[in-house]
C-alpha cells in the first residue's frame, strides 16, 4: 500500500497515494458521483502538477474509486475556472510528460468521459459506461470530446454518442479498442496500478519521449479543433434551449425545447 494524502485545493476532493514510482490520484466526492466543482478542479490540478513535477514519479493513475468515475461538471455551481497548466477540470488541455492511466468503475459521463479521453490508457470494470449526454441537456461537449471521441473510437460510434447521448458499455468500448483492459467490477484501480507499475519500470527518458511524440502527433490539429469547439459552445450557451435543458435536468422533468 502506498502513502496517502489529500491533494491541495480547498475542500477535500482528491486523495493521492504514492506506490513506488506511481502516483494514484483518486477523486473522492461519492455523494455527487465525483461531479467536478471548483474545489475538485483545483485539487486535480495540484495532484497532476505533482505528477509532472516530481522526477521520481514515472506514471500516474486517475481513479474515481469503486462506485463512479465522474458524472462531469457540477451543474449547480460549475467546475470553476480552467487552470493555467491543466485547462478545464485541471486536466483536459494539460501537456503531460508523465503517462496517465484512467481507472474507470461505473459512469464516466460528459466531462467525466472527456477526462478519460485526456488520459493515455484506460482500464475499466465490466459494468462501466461512457457517455456524452450533453445534447439531452441543451449543451455541447465542450471539453474535447467533439474531436477526441473520434480519436479513441470509430467516427460513426463517436457521432452516435455525441448526437444521441446514448452511453457506451465497457464490453463494447473494449471491443472497439478504446480500453487497454477490461476487468471484473471493483478491480479497475488495482489493474490500472499494475499497468502503471509496468510502465514505470521502463526507461524514464524513453517513456517520456515516446509520450511526447505520441501527444504531438495526436494534437497536430488541436489549435483548430479547440477553436471550433469553443465557437460552437458559445453559440449553444447563448441559446434558450441551453437554459431549459439545465433547468429540466435539475427539476427532474422532460425538457421543453424551443429550438432557439
Amino acid at each position: 500500500m502506498g502513502t496517502m494524502s489529500a491533494a491541495a485545493g480547498g475542500d477535500h476532493r482528491v486523495a493521492t497515494e504514492r506506490h513506488g514510482h506511481v502516483l494514484l490520484v483518486r477523486m473522492e466526492r461519492p455523494a455527487k458521483r465525483n461531479a467536478v466543482d471548483a474545489a475538485m478542479t483545483a485539487a486535480l490540478d495540484a495532484a497532476l502538477n505533482r505528477l509532472d513535477d516530481d522526477p521520481e514519479l514515472r506514471c500516474g493513475v486517475l481513479s474515481g474509486g469503486a462506485q463512479a468515475f465522474c458524472a462531469g461538471t457540477d451543474l449547480t455551481g460549475g467546475a470553476g475556472d480552467p487552470t493555467p497548466r491543466g485547462g478545464t477540470f485541471g486536466v483536459v488541455t494539460r501537456r503531460r510528460s508523465t503517462p496517465l492511466v484512467a481507472a474507470v468503475e461505473g459512469a464516466a459521463l460528459g466531462g467525466g468521459f472527456e477526462i478519460v479521453l485526456s488520459c493515455d490508457l484506460v482500464v475499466a470494470g465490466r459494468s462501466a459506461r461512457f457517455g456524452l449526454p450533453e445534447v439531452t441537456r441543451g449543451v455541447v461537449a465542450n471539453a474535447g470530446a467533439l474531436f477526441r471521441a473520434a480519436r479513441s473510437l470509430p467516427a460513426p460510434v463517436a457521432r452516435d454518442m455525441l448526437l444521441t447521448g446514448r452511453p457506451l458499455g465497457a464490453p463494447r468500448a473494449h471491443e472497439l479498442g478504446m480500453l487497454s483492459e477490461i476487468v471484473d467490477d471493483g478491480d479497475a484501480e488495482s489493474a490500472a496500478l499494475a499497468l502503471a507499475t509496468q510502465i514505470a519500470a521502463n526507461a524514464p527518458v524513453a517513456v517520456q519521449e515516446t509520450l511526447r511524440a505520441v501527444q504531438s502527433i495526436a494534437s497536430a490539429t488541436d489549435e483548430r479543433d479547440w477553436a471550433l469547439s469553443n465557437e460552437v459552445n458559445q453559440r449553444v450557451l447563448a441559446s434558450a434551449d441551453r437554459h431549459e435543458g439545465v433547468q429540466a435536468f435539475l427539476e427532474k422533468r422532460p425538457p421543453r425545447w424551443s429550438g432557439r
